[in-house]
This record gives C-alpha cells, structure tokens and sequence, in this order.
C-alpha cells in the first residue's frame, strides 16, 4: 500500500472515530490487533457492540468501486466477522451486550483531500 493510501485511510478512520464519538459512540478500541489481523475500529453504539469497518476512496478514481462503502464485499465481510470472533475470545472479560453489529462506512476525498462523502451503513452485514 503506498504512502498516500495509508495516509488517506488514517484521515478516513480519524474522521469516522471522531464523529461516532460526537454522536455520543463510546469508541473501545482502534485498530484492534487480534493474533489474524486487525479491526478499525471497536464501538459502543448504545446497547449494541459494533465492529467499524472504514473504506477511504478518491473522488473520480478509476480504481476500486464507484463509493467506497462498497470495497467491503463478501470476502471483506467473512473477514471481519471471523476477526471480530477472534477480538471477543480474546477479550474474554469484556462486557456482554445485547446485540452485535457490523457497520460499513465509505468517505470519499476530492483530489485536495477534502471530504466529499461520508456513508455509513449501519448493520450493512
């Protein structure tokens, strides 16, 4: 992954965490290691642990999907799923909770990098 790419999604997730906690989130981890890989971002979202995935695009790309949010495909999915299994058994003493939740959220940056877009599906799998 180039620099750019790694700067931009730091910028997406940054944006993300901040404005999930604006919005009265508690944020429990980001980038959460587990011993198979790592989660953006771990949250509280009321009664419901959610499991952030956060997808950086550029305005008018010809790579990647037309909106970000759609970078997180089936195979992304399982992925996150079995990571997020993983962050809880390694987590053992960790607070139950009522529901469990994946979210998806895409931000699209202009070529100045300012903020464009931002779609965040809740329960998006």
């Amino acid at each position: 992954m180039t620099e750019t790419r790694q700067r931009i999604g730091r910028a997406a997730e940054d944006l993300v965490a901040a404005r999930l906690a604006a919005d009265g989130w508690e944020i429990v981890e980001r980038n959460a290691r587990t011993r198979y890989g790592e989660l953006d971002i771990v949250a509280v979202d009321g009664r419901a642990l959610v499991f952030v995935e956060v997808k950086a695009g550029r305005e008018g790309s010809t790579f990647g999907p037309e909106r970000p949010v759609l970078g997180v495909g089936p195979r992304k999915q399982r992925r996150i799923r079995r990571l997020a299994t993983a962050w809880m058994m390694e987590r053992r003493d960790a607070p139950r909770y009522a529901e469990i939740r994946f979210d998806a959220v895409g931000v699209t940056f202009d070529r100045l990098g300012q903020v464009t877009d931002i779609e965040h599906l809740e329960g998006a799998f």
